[in-house]
């Protein structure tokens, strides 16, 4: 009994006899004995070559199928990009693979994942498919950047964004930022000469100038602080409390002065530097304020002695006037009875007589 097997345009067969491949069929129908032991595996030529899970290597024999396959090798230390007709498919891990090349034109980039760097020709559009694969770091415009390799220095990283494949090769990307940076060293607790035990909150600017020196040191950020920390520990317990707070603006001076003698060590430019804040125990804030003001009330009961001892002498020299000058001292005799009118409501005059004689009799009588 023979049993017909078609193949349409889009396919091809692979002819298998007892289980060994014999060859491949072209389209058509084919017809073979039921008891030939004869069996055709039909592939679509639109899709990538498979034989229903035998071994790619059992057909790479047959020259005739060859010529109708594109076949790609990726080695170990490999990735290959797939395109067909020209668009992005898929990304080949290590082995082999077979594509039918009747209907599509198929093109393969090879990439040796040990240099992991990304190939400047790949199109950066495939990024986002082809991430599983990648690993990446940005660079800002106010940074730079430094690349490594199993921990060797490579090179310097301008700004930009860098992608490496994920391999053999360990990839480290170290930044340094170039633009001005601030320290802040809050609450240092130090003595003075006077054993007064105070706390500073302190600010020290700088600008990095030597990316490598600073990659060559270890904790670079925590040795500035520890330095600036010892030089106002050495400056302070040089003063007394008053002294430190007559001439808080002297401390930027002489800290900064030291540490710009460890610009070069550092590789770093020291801009600025300043004492925040000054902040005292307790019961010494009690007697600063205590002190304070004592000496304001001794400033207020010195000016208050100063007016008195004006004003006494006011009035002593307006009465050496008045005793020299008798028009003068009858001018303020009606200056004096102007304001004591101004403050009587009114006036009950017994007796006939002109008031202003009256008055001024009064006046000459008291006299």
């Amino acid at each position: 009994m023979l049993k017909p097997i078609t193949i349409q345009a889009d396919q091809r067969g692979l002819l298998f006899h007892k289980g060994s491949y014999v060859k491949r069929l072209l389209p058509g129908t084919y017809r073979y004995f039921s008891w030939s032991q004869h069996t055709v595996v039909v592939v679509d030529i639109t899709k990538p070559f498979s034989a229903g899970g035998k071994d790619l290597q059992l057909f790479l024999q047959d020259d005739e199928l060859l010529r109708e396959l594109d076949v790609v090798r990726v080695q170990d230390h490999e990735l290959v990009l797939h395109y067909e007709d020209g668009q992005f498919m898929q990304v080949l891990k290590p082995g082999v693979y077979a594509f039918w090349n009747l209907l599509k034109k198929h093109t393969f980039v090879h990439t040796d994942i040990r240099v992991p760097e990304l190939p400047a020709g790949i199109d950066r559009s495939i990024i986002a498919r082809i991430t599983p694969h990648l690993q990446s770091c940005e660079i800002a415009s106010h940074e730079l950047g430094f690349l490594f390799y199993d921990h060797t220095l490579q090179r310097e990283l301008t700004p930009g964004k860098y992608y490496f494949w994920k391999g053999p090769v360990s990839v480290l990307t170290k930044k340094v930022d170039l633009r001005q940076q601030q320290m802040d060293l809050l609450g240092q607790e130090m003595m003075t000469e006077d054993k007064v035990t105070l706390r500073l909150n302190f600010v020290c600017q700088y600008r990095i100038v030597s990316p490598h020196r600073v990659l060559e040191l270890k904790d670079f950020e925590e040795q500035i602080h520890i330095q600036l920390q010892l030089l106002l520990r050495e400056y302070v317990g040089t003063l007394r409390l008053d002294d430190l707070l007559k001439r808080k603006e002297d401390v930027a001076t002489f800290i900064l002065d030291r540490i710009r003698e460890k610009e070069e060590e550092f590789g770093v430019r020291f801009l600025g530097a300043g004492v925040k804040d000054v902040i005292l125990p307790g019961d010494m804030k009690e007697i600063l304020n205590t002190v304070l003001l004592a000496e304001k009330k001794a400033q207020a009961n010195l000016l208050t002695r100063r007016e008195e001892t004006a004003s006494t002498r006011s009035l002593l020299n307006t009465a050496k006037l008045m005793d020299e000058n008798q028009t003068l001292f009858r001018l303020k005799e009606l200056e004096f009875l102007e304001k004591i009118c101004d403050r009587i409501g009114s006036i009950s005059v017994t007796g006939g007589g002109d008031l202003l004689e009256r008055l001024s009799s009064l006046i000459g009588a008291s006299k």
